[in-house]
């Protein structure tokens, strides 16, 4: 943040603060809702919502030696210093945009999980929507000029194929793999495109990691009415250690995904949406393997879900027609 715009925020009244920082929470939650569910990623989100680039420098502005100031907080000056520290690197805009996106998360989250119990076929509908017309709207991001680029498509295709097909009871949900699915989808929600919670579901920890983080927010407020706190620890550690992960990925990996994005931007977008092509093959099967018998009514109700996912997808892309991805 430069020194002009945090005198300018400085100036706001505290109703045009409040009401800024609203506006920011209730981004947040946007860009949530839409990165819980595999399609559109929060980076598009923040993209329509004009956010983007202030969300970018923020994270990129962080600077750990902040906390080297911690021990000047026993005076009131050095309290002021540490304060303009964190204005300065705008750590109130991402906290605030941060629990806007935890929101989000937690609220679908419990959709889901009561989704995959009771509709577990229309659910797996939504999603092939989501996923076939993400891949459509980015459909002029694929590249297949030059056999490098036919190559990193090919190999996108092939690696999610294979590996939607071989998920299912394959990939442990050990703490180890939760906390590098974590630093992987975090890079995809901030990117403009794949959804995190695609990754999630190509990696096989989508639906576990629903359930878990519905579970511990169900402990959580069965704290409040004498509830055990054993209760809280087991699903409370997975979602700190993939939050840690998700941590550690924003601020490293995710300078990996930038640099093959400057370096070899055509190849990996062309990679990225081969990914999403063959990754169809996990909707599809749980689809079968989740509907008994084919009738007329079936037939439309799962056709009919995942155009309504489809149609979500293609809403976004009509307000975001102009931009550049």
């Amino acid at each position: 943040m430069t020194t002009e715009e945090y005198d300018d925020r400085a100036a706001l009244s505290t109703g045009e603060r409040a009401r800024e920082w609203l506006v920011i929470y209730l981004k947040g939650v946007f860009m949530g809702a839409a990165d819980a569910v595999p399609g559109v990623s929060g980076g598009t989100i923040a993209l329509i919502t004009g956010i983007y680039e202030r969300l970018i420098t923020a994270i990129t502005d962080v600077d750990p030696l902040v906390i080297t100031l911690l021990p000047e907080l026993r005076s009131a000056d050095g309290r002021r210093q540490f304060r303009a520290r964190l204005v300065e690197m705008d750590i109130p805009f991402l906290l605030v945009l941060g629990a806007g996106v935890v929101t989000a998360l937690v609220t679908v989250a419990g959709l889901v999980e009561a989704a995959e119990s009771a509709v577990p076929a229309l659910l797996f509908a939504f999603f092939f929507g989501l996923i076939a017309a993400s891949a459509i709207v980015l459909r002029e991001e694929v590249d297949l000029s030059t056999p490098g680029r036919i190559a990193a498509g090919l190999s996108g295709f092939a690696f999610a194929f294979v590996l939607a097909g071989e998920i299912t009871g394959t990939l442990p949900h050990t703490l180890p793999v939760l906390a590098v699915a974590g630093a992987i989808a975090i890079c995809a929600m901030i990117l403009p495109g794949i959804s995190g919670a695609f990754i999630l579901l190509l990696l096989g920890q989508y639906l576990f990691l629903s359930e878990t983080l519905s579970a511990f927010v169900d402990a959580l407020f069965g704290l409040l009415s004498g509830g055990s706190l054993a209760a809280v620890i087991s699903p409370g550690t997975v979602v700190v250690v993939f939050g840690v992960g998700a941590l550690i990925g924003l601020f490293s990996i995710s300078h990996a995904v930038r640099f093959a994005l400057d370096r070899y931007r055509e190849a990996t977008l062309t990679f990225l949406v081969a990914l999403m092509v063959g990754a169809l093959r996990l909707p599809a099967s749980e689809i079968l393997d989740n509907v008994a018998a084919w009738t007329p009514g079936r037939a439309l109700a799962v056709v009919g879900v995942a155009l309504v996912g489809a149609f979500c997808v293609l809403v976004v892309d009509f307000y975001t027609a102009d931009i550049d991805y």
